[in-house]
């Protein structure tokens, strides 16, 4: 008898994640267990859209009042310090300044401010020159609106924790399984992917990039996705020294993002970007040099010390955005009558990180409104994060390298990851075993040489835990092959 599950998500970024987080927290009317799938075409959790931002917890300021995204961003702002404790992740509420240099700047923050006063965002005021220096001292800008609750996060991190306690509570992960066809067949979906056909009784859409399609597929129509690429670089942790929280220049109202700004990450690093340019496909992730050189000269302004030797990586991400004009629409989130048993979002892009929680509530919310729900007894909330070798106190480690040896042997020299945080990586909850999946959840290759000296290293413990030939072991994607052809033994 072939299964048929209670839910089935298509996506598996930090919304999805949070969806079936969140609705775990259920059973539907009947189900003595959490029955519930979340389809993935790619190989990992957090591989578009939701792992190529700036990691930014944001206030909630910078949307329309009264919107889907004014709203869940400002709620997911004020609880994200139980959600980090409860899934075991890094957090720093830095703050944020958005730095002016003239009257026409200063208007618009005043409106910022309105807007951000009218939304519920606390705390939020206008700072002159010398309190920006005292807050921000090395950023350029001859006043600022200071936000208080802006933080910084790993949206790695973020995501896969989110993940990993969905799976905890009874959610399976199917990866590299795109969808490719949707009919609903006597109260059922039928779900046909590149591997398998599924079962469901519901259907959420949080398929990102693609949610316009799945959409299609679920008989729902007039929604198209714009994809918008931000390029970014990312600066060596010496120049971690110089930045303590997001600097951001005045919004443009037009323009598709928030402008190019400066971002420290929790772990040191900085981020300059993103741009903002629309493109014809939804996975064209380059970055190219007249961008590269066009964020440093804007990050420049809002902070002298930049210099191009600090340099270590440039990557892009893609915004799933329902409009080709610049700005932002609403998010989606929406339970049809044309289409029974769904719940189908689209367009969630920034302020998205901060809002999946929210969004995964509200989810709930609208299948509440279509069938009865029961509280999940054996619901747990936390998620225990690996240890990370180099932050414990030197007793620790001495204990950890009494109890596991491999924690004394070192891999990654420039980030200090041990090969125990690399097969506890390897070993993880969700079954990933691509470089990049390892990467993600240790750090391991992320310092000044990009795995320069780790890299092959990683790829050989895959091939021993995985049981792998080296022509098997992937880097990201499917067909990204480590090693083709011959390889010296």
């Amino acid at each position: 008898m072939d299964r048929i599950y209670d839910f089935i998500i298509i996506g598996a970024g930090v919304v999805g994640n949070a969806v079936a987080r969140e609705l775990s927290r259920y059973l539907l009317d009947g189900s003595k267990e959490v029955n519930m799938a979340v389809l993935e075409k790619e190989l990992d959790v957090v591989c578009e859209t939701s792992g190529r931002n700036s990691g930014v917890l944001h206030a909630g300021f910078n949307n329309k009042p009264g919107s889907k995204m004014a709203k869940f961003c400002v709620e997911g702002n004020l609880e994200f310090d139980q959600v980090a404790k409860e899934l075991d992740i890094p957090f720093v509420r830095t703050g944020k300044v958005v730095v002016g240099f003239d009257d026409d700047d200063m208007k618009q923050l005043l409106k910022s401010k309105e807007q951000g006063d009218m939304n519920g965002c606390p705390g939020l005021e206008i700072i002159d020159k010398k309190r920006l220096n005292e807050l921000a001292q090395n950023v350029g800008g001859e006043f600022a609106m200071y936000s208080p609750m802006t933080g910084i996060m790993d949206p790695f991190d973020y995501t896969i924790a989110l993940a990993e306690n969905a799976h905890d509570n009874g959610v399976e992960y199917y990866f590299g399984d795109a969808v490719e066809d949707i009919n609903r067949v006597n109260e059922l979906y039928i779900i046909k992917t590149k591997k398998k056909t599924y079962k469901a009784k519901w259907i959420i859409n949080c398929a990102g990039l693609n949610s316009d399609k799945i959409s299609k597929m679920l008989g729902i129509d007039g929604y198209e996705i714009y994809p918008c690429r931000g390029e970014y670089i990312i600066l060596d942790k010496k120049m971690g020294e110089y930045l303590n929280m997001p600097v951001y220049p005045v919004v443009n109202p037009k323009q598709g993002g928030l402008g190019i700004h400066l971002t420290p990450s929790v772990d040191g690093n900085v981020f300059i970007g993103p741009s903002a340019d629309y493109l014809d496909c939804c996975d064209d992730y380059s970055a190219t040099k007249p961008v590269i050189d066009m964020l440093f000269e804007e990050g420049k302004k809002l902070l002298p010390y930049i210099k191009r030797e600090y340099f270590i990586r440039n990557f892009s991400g893609i915004r799933p955005k329902l409009t080709n004009k610049g700005g932002y629409e609403d998010f989606v989130i929406e339970a049809r009558d044309e289409a029974p048993n769904t719940v189908n979002l689209v367009g969630i892009e920034s302020p998205g990180l901060t809002s999946a929680t929210p969004i995964g509530r509200e989810v709930v919310r609208l299948i509440k409104e279509k069938t009865l729900l029961r509280e999940n007894p054996n619901f747990n909330p936390f998620r225990k994060a690996q240890v990370v070798f180099h932050k414990q106190p030197i007793d620790v480690q001495r204990k950890l390298i009494e109890k596991d040896p491999n924690y004394g042997e070192i891999v990654c020299r420039c980030e200090t990851i041990t090969k125990a945080e690399v097969l506890n990586a390897i070993n993880n909850p969700l079954g990933v075993d691509t470089v990049t999946g390892i990467k993600y959840r240790c750090r391991c290759m992320m310092g000044r040489c990009q795995g320069g000296y780790c890299q092959t290293r990683v790829t050989e413990l895959i091939q021993d835990v995985k049981h792998k030939k080296r022509e098997e072991i992937l880097y990201n994607r499917e067909g990204s092959y480590m090693f083709t052809g011959k390889v010296r033994g």
